[in-house]
């Protein structure tokens, strides 16, 4: 099982969509966890999440752990379909709570209530994308995969033991 969620390919496209979307989610956890970025840091998001969003205080402490812990691990190319499809599972809750009441378009001018999705479109198609191709390239899961298929390799033709 292992196995089959760290195996992927060397295809450095995957890097290419890994690390910015890692880096973009980090950015967000760490406003909710630090405070951070003009953020609110890890008592007031949690209370956001509780008191506005309706959400169990370990939920809102999974989604800010998901956003910090999980972005830095799809940065590294760690578990990288678990966490870019934990990713997806989170930017959908902010799709439903925050952006679709502000409509498509992000709020660059402040005229809007909040943000809109046209963000989560494109976060969505890469977390997908990951979540199905894995980590890609310069990952810790692809070092685990080549590692892994040389034990293979190494049990099933053994050296002789007399040559």
């Amino acid at each position: 099982m292992f196995k089959k969620i760290i195996e992927t390919t060397d295809d450095v496209t995957w890097l290419l969509l890994r690390v910015p979307l890692g880096v973009v989610m980090l950015a967000h956890g760490l406003q909710k966890a630090f405070g951070l970025f003009g953020g609110f840091g890890w008592n007031n998001t949690i209370d956001y999440f509780t008191r506005t969003v309706g959400l169990p205080v370990p939920l809102g402490a999974i989604t800010i752990l998901i956003e910090t812990l999980g972005a830095l691990m799809l940065i590294v190319g760690f578990a990288g379909r678990i966490n870019a499809a934990l990713m997806l599972i989170v930017i959908t809750g902010a799709f439903f709570v925050d952006h679709l009441p502000n409509g498509f378009y992000m709020n660059w001018f402040g005229n809007q209530k909040g943000e809109g999705y046209e963000f989560d479109i494109l976060f969505w198609t890469i977390s997908f994308l990951l979540t199905i191709n894995g980590s890609g390239k310069y990952s810790v899961d692809r070092l685990l995969s080549r590692i892994g298929k040389k034990r293979i390799v190494n049990v099933v033709r053994p050296k002789a033991a007399y040559s």
